[in-house]
């Protein structure tokens, strides 16, 4: 399926400032047409600076992204097939076919689905389509944690003094470890992650003595042969408190490679960067040179074309060590576009069409101080249990040439469940780290997500948290401070129920001028302030719940004009108000407070900038209480998810009669790997089921209609 005309969208709130850094070629023509093998922020960003080029886009998409940003964005789309990725993002003949049908030149795969596979870069070429991205043999080589630090030790690269050979013995392991020095870690050839993180994946072990080793032997090679279908494993001198220090870097097809300096990736939580920055903190201008040196040797030591990252463990005495050769373009790398001044989707696009680099080595220069943090739909506070569902309201903090956004989802949007959820990536550039901090919680403050659950508090709280304000954090500091960044806060200001009440009445008085409801809907606010009590014409008490707790309020007019309110005791004086966006401005006794309210279901989501920093409550307008017929009393109910998920087995139907606790059915978090079984929570009868084996379904879907059990009387 084809889609044209679809540039209509020029409000994607993607910042790249920078101005070409270097006219066409008069020798290698630029690419006339690419497709962007890939979907979301990442597509929308290649996008952005192919139309600043003149270079035409094609999208693909699945069925779940038929509408979406990057679609509209592009000048032609194509429909890959259903949600699952599996059955759509990854299908690469598929995609190379609608390549060769569009006319397009090149594929850029962005990052994550075909981003590093060999198999896809070589197919592309078989086609005659340019993969963006290095060479087969370079993903290839750097694709297998054994070959590659073989290359890298022959390059005079450092790696962590490990073992990593064929003989695969108890007794050679033993010696090795020996040799290397306890603690040791174990770890699968062909395993994921495993980068001397604090949370370890399967095939990883920890040994901190030899008596330990052979157990933990035994149990890594089980577990790399039931995740990988191997049995080997490496072993290397663990760090107990490593630096994730990485280095960008660039080669063109005529040999030249640079280094655009490093990024501090170190604040983590399970393998998932919270915070990168660039440069990194405590940084001496010889480490820097030594690390820079060593990555060019990498890319060099395997014939690297294009963007890439060499990923290093720095240690305390400023030892590194060579960890990874990530070949594709990092979702960090706005921080290094904001440092060094380059566009680098332009460099990829300049390079693969043969283009040599515009920059020497020398011609780089680090240019104060960048800090991206990234933005998801999760719960924090729920274990980061992942959220899909659309975007009911959604305001950025105001772009500037130091604040970016880099973004493929608008407020109306949905987030998808089969799909990583992030939403966006925060970007913030200063003169100096300090300011780049204090830039970044502000603008975190001033950013609006309502409909789903997100991390920016998390982050925003981990970025003003002073070990990380110090610096030079090592990759365990979430372990450390885990809870004085995810606790949540317990109470709230006085001025934010205060504030809610006063804009739910003058809203309400915007709507209907002797408070009548205006809506049917049992579930909005204004239907459930029907519970106000009347004192008189301007006089009106009520209850508000945060966190379960009731808040009473008593609200008194002391104008007649709308403009002065009494709230439990406190003066308020209304200065601005507008209905259409939320926006007040309020003065709460000698405090103003400019922010917005925005209502979604029962709640009510206050965002507040007290003109310092900006922070968000939420006050819930309570259900009416039911009566013996409501569902309390044994009524008609129905079961939601808790979150999105699949159903994988069902174990009611209509007509069954249950008791409280009974099992109904059984779901699958999406993202989680966890299943949740669902239970009756009354006695009663089943009066439908709305799901079956296999489903995907979202946050609030709901699964079973329950209805009473007949009366034994009648």
């Amino acid at each position: 399926m084809l889609k044209l005309g679809r540039r209509a969208l020029t409000s994607c709130p993607l910042v790249s400032r920078w101005s070409s850094s270097f006219a066409r070629s008069e020798g290698t023509p630029m690419f006339s047409k690419i497709l962007i093998a890939n979907r979301g922020e990442i597509a929308c960003r290649v996008q952005r600076t192919a139309k600043k080029l003149g270079v035409r886009t094609v999208a693909v998409y699945s069925d779940a992204d038929a509408n979406a940003q990057h679609v509209k964005m592009a000048d032609e789309a194509y429909r890959l097939g259903p949600p699952p990725a599996a059955e759509s993002y990854l299908l690469f003949d598929e995609i190379l076919r609608i390549a060769k049908e569009s006319g397009a030149q090149a594929i850029h795969p962005g990052y994550g689905f075909l981003s590093e596979n060999a198999a896809f870069a070589k197919a592309c070429a078989t086609v005659g389509v340019e993969f963006i991205g290095p060479p087969v043999a370079a993903i290839e080589a750097m694709g297998s944690k054994s070959a590659s630090k073989d290359i890298m030790i022959a390059a005079g690269v450092p790696v962590t003094p490990g073992y990593h050979g064929d003989d695969q013995s108890f007794e050679r392991i033993k010696a090795e470890s020996a040799k290397i020095g306890y603690p040791v870690l174990l770890k699968a050839v062909l395993g994921g992650g495993g980068k001397q993180l604090p949370s370890l994946s399967q095939g990883m072990r920890i040994v901190d003595r030899e008596e330990d080793l052979k157990d933990n032997m035994e149990a890594c090679v089980r577990e790399a042969k039931a995740s990988f279908a191997s049995t080997d494993i490496l072993v290397e001198k663990y760090l107990r408190r490593p630096r994730h220090v990485e280095l960008q870097i660039f080669g063109d097809k005529h040999g030249n490679v640079v280094h655009l300096f490093e990024r501090d990736c170190s604040v983590q939580r399970r393998h998932q960067k919270v915070l990168e920055e660039a440069p990194a903190p405590h940084m001496s201008d010889a480490l820097r040179k030594k690390m820079g040196d060593a990555a060019v040797a990498a890319a060099k030591a395997v014939g690297y074309v294009g963007a890439g990252t060499v990923e290093f463990l720095l240690d305390e005495d400023e030892s590194f060590y060579f960890m990874e050769m990530n070949t594709r373009l990092q979702v960090e790398h706005p921080v290094t576009e904001f440092i060094t001044k380059q566009d680098l989707v332009e460099l990829q696009l300049k390079v693969a069409a043969g283009q040599a680099l515009p920059v020497r080595q020398d011609d780089l220069r680090i240019h104060g101080h960048a800090i991206e943090a990234r933005i998801y739909a999760e719960n924090p506070y729920n274990n980061f249990l992942p959220g899909s569902g659309t975007l009911h309201h959604l305001r950025l903090p105001p772009l500037t040439d130091s604040v970016r956004v880099d973004t493929g989802i608008l407020q109306g949007d949905a987030v998808s469940i089969f799909y990583d959820p992030m939403i966006a990536k925060l970007v913030v550039h200063a003169p100096t780290r300090k300011e780049a901090i204090e830039g970044l919680v502000q603008a975190l403050g001033q950013y609006q997500v309502v409909g789903l659950p997100t991390n920016i508090e998390f982050v925003a709280r981990t970025a003003a948290h002073p070990e990380f304000i110090k610096g030079g954090v090592d990759t365990s500091f979430l372990l450390k401070y885990g809870d004085d960044v995810l606790t949540p806060f317990s109470t709230i200001p006085s001025h934010a129920p205060i504030l809610t009440a006063i804009w739910l009445v003058l809203k309400q008085q915007h709507q209907s001028q002797r408070f009548a409801p205006i809506v049917s809907d049992a579930g909005s606010p204004w239907t459930l302030l029907q519970n106000f009590r009347s004192v008189d014409t301007f006089h009106r008490t009520f209850t508000l719940l945060h966190d379960d707790t009731p808040i009473d309020l008593d609200v008194a007019a002391t104008t007649s004009d709308g403009k002065s309110y009494i709230v439990n005791g406190a003066n308020v004086t209304v200065h601005h108000v507008d209905f259409s966006t939320g926006d007040f401005k309020l003065t709460v006794g000698n405090e103003t407070f400019t922010g917005t309210a925005v209502v979604f279901k029962q709640d009510v989501h206050l965002f507040c900038d007290d003109g310092t920093l900006a922070y968000e409550y939420k006050l819930r307008v309570p259900e009416p209480s039911y009566d013996s017929q409501g569902q309390s009393a044994g009524g008609a109910a129905s079961l939601v998810t808790p979150m999105p998920g699949k159903i994988v087995k069902v174990m009611a139907k209509a007509g069954d009669a249950i008791v409280a606790d009974q099992p109904l059915l059984i779901m699958e978090a999406m993202k989680m790997e966890v299943c949740h079984v669902i239970r009756a929570p009354r006695d009663g009868a089943v009066a439908d089921v709305n799901c079956q084996v296999g489903d995907f379904v979202s946050d609030g879907h709901v699964l079973v209609e329950l209805a009473p059990l007949p009366d034994k009387a009648a």
